[in-house]
């Protein structure tokens, strides 16, 4: 189908720690921020060498913004991640978390994207990668988060 990523992927061993990588961490590689770059690659290196790396639905969206066509995003996505789907569980996990946020005074009116990738990660029991630690952490308490110190 024209609207599905050319090669889906559920092929890691589940026996692997996994470790879903936030949208920012590829994107700082993608990008070759001058900033996060380096730290990005090594952390994304070294999860790899220790598991399985894993994207959903939500970062695949959030990273396609920077490609014309789907096949180039599937090129730079290559081998290296395995594309798990998003769980019910974590849908729901997200909306609590939502709640969460606003009963503390945050604006946004719909979920943001964040809240399904640590619901995902959480229910999933996969590691997180990302440098937007500070949300995770609060939202979600037991995750196992991979950020800058």
């Amino acid at each position: 189908m024209a609207n599905e990523p050319s090669r889906p992927r559920l092929v890691g061993d589940p026996a692997l720690p996994a470790v879903l990588v936030d949208s920012c961490v590829i994107l700082d590689v993608v990008t070759g921020d001058p900033a996060w770059c380096e730290w990005s690659a090594q952390r994304i290196a070294e999860a790899r060498d220790e598991g399985i790396l894993v994207i959903n639905p939500v970062v695949y969206a959030e990273i396609s913004v920077g490609f014309d066509a789907i096949e180039g995003l599937d090129e730079m996505l290559g081998n290296d991640y395995d594309r798990h789907p998003l769980p019910w569980a974590a849908a729901f996990l997200a909306g609590k978390a939502f709640k969460r946020y606003r009963a503390n005074g945050g604006r946004k009116r719909a979920p943001l994207p964040g809240f399904y990738i640590g619901a995902h990660a959480a229910v999933a029991g996969h590691r997180l990668l990302t440098r937007d630690a500070t949300r995770y952490r609060t939202y979600f308490p037991r995750l196992d988060v991979i950020a800058p110190a």
